[in-house]
């Protein structure tokens, strides 16, 4: 047995892709990563940070963003989020049907 729920005939789904807000977490946290690994890498002001301890502090802090971003990423990849087109619409209707503001296709 295995917990992934097949597609059943004529059930119409795909996955969230980009828009999985795993992406843009993961992404964000990278971007942040790499510009503090920039910064320590070619420095900057150095009588703003003086000191031992602050002199690895964007290069641990960027590596630990840049490992989280690729682990937001990969858990994206080996554990997508699936969309049932068929549910969506269904719920779609019963708005409609309902009158929930937002929800009119005119």
């Amino acid at each position: 047995m295995t917990d992934d729920p097949s597609p059943e005939k004529g059930s119409r789904r795909h996955t969230a892709g980009l828009f999985d807000v795993r992406n843009i977490i993961g992404a964000l946290m990278a971007i942040y990563g790499i510009v503090l690994l920039l910064v320590h890498v070619f420095g900057g002001d150095a009588s703003a940070t003086s000191g031992q301890a602050h002199d690895q502090a964007n290069l641990w802090t960027g590596a630990a963003l840049l490992l989280v971003g690729i682990i937001f990423f990969a858990w994206a990849v080996l554990n997508p989020t699936v969309v049932d087109e068929d549910e969506e619409a269904r719920l779609t209707e019963e708005k409609r049907e309902l009158g929930t503001p937002g929800s009119t296709t005119e």
